[in-house]
């Protein structure tokens, strides 16, 4: 069940707003290879509303923006970047997961009782947890979203959403688009830094003129080599040079 909040709360404002995308992005097909395509704000809503209603009842000087849901992360538990451990356990959240319409036997949807541990989400809550203590000292002043909520998969391989053909991505982005502007609005970040080149990319090409300044970290994906060479000193680094941190 969701929690009821005032309309007046920037939190209000995020459940709205994910409610809307997940409804504009519900009548999309994709084609091949595409095989299966997952969105957790349907299937893991209880628990995606209540890191909304939690970690987004404020303004926030700075939102890192994450491109798509991984398959052991975001989703498993609804929480972007949701690697079981840090949610469960810094974040302190929980709660009922059911299966998407169509899952795929490949990728099983399991919540909390996943046994794989998404790597970049444990690096990613991993860095925030050892620089700020607890989740509330980060969220005072940050908050963490991915662009677009739907996971993709060829078969057992995940598929990112560059990986879509043109035709396919236009009224995915067009959607997510909009949801990142609503998002921005109701947050009022200072800085929007986007998780990877793509994220990036992504916030450049939407934010207009809005009075936000946009920079990028480098992805903590396993499958990235400059990642594996120490993530966290090297993102550290780079929030450091933009004057972020």
């Amino acid at each position: 069940m969701m929690t009821a909040v005032s309309s007046s709360c920037p939190a209000a404002d995020l459940m709205e707003a994910a409610r809307r995308l997940s409804a504009e992005l519900a009548g999309l097909t994709f084609s091949d290879p595409v095989s299966h395509v997952y969105n957790p704000l349907e299937y893991a809503w209880s628990v995606h509303a209540e890191y909304l209603r939690r970690y987004g009842d404020g303004t926030r000087r700075v939102v890192f923006l994450g491109m798509n849901p991984g398959p052991f992360g975001m989703v498993q538990t609804g929480v972007p970047f949701g690697e079981v451990g840090a949610v469960r356990d810094w974040l302190g959240l929980a709660g009922p997961v059911a299966k998407p319409a169509w899952e795929n036997p490949k990728r099983p949807v399991e919540g909390f009782a996943c046994g794989r541990s998404e790597v970049s989400g444990r690096r990613l809550w991993g860095l925030f947890s050892q620089r700020f203590g607890t989740a509330e000292a980060f969220f005072a002043g940050h908050f963490v979203a991915n662009y677009c909520p739907l996971a993709f998969f060829d078969g057992g391989r995940n598929l990112t959403p560059d990986k879509l053909t043109a035709a396919e991505a236009a009224p995915l982005l067009a959607a997510c688009d909009v949801h990142l502007l609503r998002l921005v609005d109701a947050l009022q970040p200072e800085w929007l830094i986007g998780i990877g080149a793509w994220a990036e990319q992504r916030a450049q090409a939407v934010i207009g003129n809005r009075p936000v300044r946009i920079g990028r970290i480098l992805h903590p994906s396993p499958a990235s080599p400059a990642a594996n060479r120490g993530w966290d000193g090297a993102a550290t680094r780079q929030l450091e040079a933009l004057g972020v941190w």
